[in-house]
């Protein structure tokens, strides 16, 4: 009899010791699946869920989370794409604007600073023998005899000083007619940060500005152009 007894208390240790273990397991299952993903409606469906699920069933659970995630980041990306694409036209419109801008004014702040042009050419653009687009310029300030290709950007970089460099370089490979033309360049932005005006500057560019309402060179009276 004290043997059974004595048999009948282990089991019940064992048993408590194993709804213990059980409903500590449970209490972490809940938040650790939630993180996952898996809601539960309730505790008692939580505690189940953690004490009858076997091993094969807990990684097909992380499989189907694996899953669920690698959608949600899909679906991310793609609405990263799209709202990328909506900025990239935005910003596209705000360059417009500045070329908007700058187009009017151009021509008399140039006069201003001893460049007789006339005329104002906008958006040109050079071709290939395939069709395919090699050269563009927002605006083109002429005489002549002088030409003066102007950059316009809704916030200037450092990136598109170099890049307007580069054109300016291939620009009479690009525009032939052209070839016999002092050609000089220009940069304009509503927004110029200081560094980037003072790059601009030093590599022989003229630099417009945005200045409340109205345009401006920031170039100082002692700045020389560089010529092309």
């Amino acid at each position: 009899m004290s043997g059974s007894t004595n048999k009948l208390g282990r089991e019940n240790g064992i048993c408590g010791r194993a709804l213990h273990l059980d409903a500590r397991y449970s209490s972490l299952a809940a938040p650790r699946l939630a993180r996952f993903g898996v809601e539960t409606s309730d505790r008692a469906t939580t505690e189940t869920l953690a004490m009858a699920t076997p091993a094969e069933e807990v990684w097909a659970l992380f499989r189907e989370t694996d899953q669920r995630l690698r959608q949600r980041f899909e679906e991310t990306d793609r609405k990263i794409a799209t709202l990328s694409e909506l900025i990239g036209r935005q910003g596209n419109r705000l360059g417009e604007f500045v070329q908007e801008m700058v187009r009017p004014t151009v021509v008399r702040l140039l006069r201003e600073r001893g460049l007789p042009v006339h005329q104002v050419a906008p958006n040109l653009t050079a071709y290939d023998d395939n069709g395919q687009v090699i050269a563009e310029i927002d605006l083109l300030a002429l005489n002549d005899q002088v030409a003066v290709a102007v950059e316009c950007k809704s916030h200037l970089s450092l990136d598109d000083v170099n890049a307007h460099l580069a054109r300016l370089a291939t620009f009479k490979d690009c525009f032939p007619r052209y070839r016999s033309y002092q050609l000089l360049g220009a940069v304009a932005g509503m927004v110029v940060p200081d560094q980037v005006s003072r790059f601009a500057d030093r590599k022989g560019l003229f630099v417009l500005a945005q200045s409340g309402q109205a345009i401006e060179i920031r170039n100082d009276a002692r700045f020389q152009p560089r010529t092309w």
